[in-house]
């Protein structure tokens, strides 16, 4: 079948028959991070323009050589596309420079520590944080806050939003005519308007949640994180069978993982800290145990050091363990305030 009778744009068409793809067959083994490279299209168009080439394809009874099994990826073209993730600023320094330049997309990263340490500031900070223009550095992206214990408080979001605008402002110069533009989208109830807020009352509603969330997010393509605060609340207090909390958990985190690829937004759990039994002591670990620490790809805890916060790289596969101290301000999340500040490298 031929390029010129996909049901694509005129200009994804020409795009494609000048890029040497004349047939559906010359796309069969193409990915999408080489399409996007060749047509000099997004990487979603790219995807787009797959998806469509495969429903339209009636040649595979037909072509014997045909690979039965479609969307392998070799790993060069994902270390290119990881080097090409953008990542979402905590707006402290000293803590993305540990995370690699921030929260990353398409992973889910679980956030953990004790009460009063600051989570839900974090939490709120990103969803303010991911709406930066990306004239700016930023996503120019929208949020999805999943509040299960009705810690999220819209006047403190007004108030973050209000200072990453003043922030932005203060340290950035745009051309005329650009920053004309984002002054004009750069406005706090414009900030407001981009989180998607969901309050959760059970598990129940939690699951139903997460399980519509894919759906959600193709009626609402900008969102680029998806923040649950807290994703343990409601499955410690209202289960007896933790068999079944088990399997539950361990849905819900697949489906997360599952819409982090998927749309390529950054999925971020906060978690709550319990009591654990070592060697006849107690020591303080995060809710669920380690069992549920294979539900994310990094985790974060944060933690005291005397009078000051540190934020510590406990798991990741590709962060080094280290750990940056933090300060939670009247303007959010900053640098730490010490006078003698330092980056530890575990």
């Amino acid at each position: 079948m031929e390029v010129s009778s996909l049901p694509l744009s005129p200009t994804h068409r020409g795009k494609l028959i000048s890029a040497g793809y004349t047939t559906i067959l010359s796309l069969a083994s193409v990915s999408p991070h080489h399409l996007a490279r060749d047509l000099n299209v997004t990487h979603d168009e790219a995807i787009a323009i797959l998806n469509v080439a495969l429903k339209n394809d009636k040649s595979g009874e037909s072509n014997p050589t045909r690979s039965i099994v479609t969307g392998a990826q070799n790993a060069w073209d994902m270390l290119r596309e990881e080097d090409m993730l953008r990542r979402i600023t905590t707006s402290c320094g000293d803590l993305d420079n540990i995370l690699g330049g921030g929260i990353s997309c398409k992973e889910v990263t679980e956030i953990g520590g004790v009460p009063g340490i600051g989570k839900t500031q974090l939490g709120i900070q990103l969803a303010v944080n991911v709406q930066i223009p990306v004239a700016y550095g930023g996503l120019g992206g929208k949020a999805v806050y999943i509040d299960t214990e009705g810690s999220f408080m819209v006047e403190r979001v007004y108030q973050i939003a209000e200072a990453c605008i003043a922030n932005i402002m203060e340290n950035h110069v745009l051309p005329r005519k650009d920053n004309q533009v984002c002054q004009e989208t750069m406005q706090c109830n414009s900030f407001l308007e981009n989180i998607f807020y969901f309050r959760i009352c059970s598990y129940t509603e939690q699951i139903a949640v997460i399980n519509y969330l894919d759906m959600f997010i193709e009626e609402h393509k900008d969102v680029k994180i998806v923040i649950i605060d807290s994703v343990t609340f409601h499955f410690r207090q209202d289960f007896d069978d933790l068999a079944q909390r088990t399997r539950v958990l361990s849905t819900m985190a697949l489906k997360l993982m599952k819409i982090a690829k998927k749309f390529g937004l950054a999925v971020v759990l906060l978690n709550q800290v319990t009591n654990k039994v070592v060697e006849g002591s107690f020591q303080l670990s995060l809710a669920l145990g380690d069992s549920w620490s294979h539900a994310c790809t990094n985790r974060v805890i944060l933690y005291w050091n005397g009078n000051e916060r540190y934020a510590f790289i406990d798991k990741s596969p590709s962060l080094r363990s280290a750990s940056a101290p933090y300060s939670v301000t009247g303007r959010g999340i900053r640098d730490s305030t010490s006078q003698c500040k330092r980056t530890r490298m575990m």
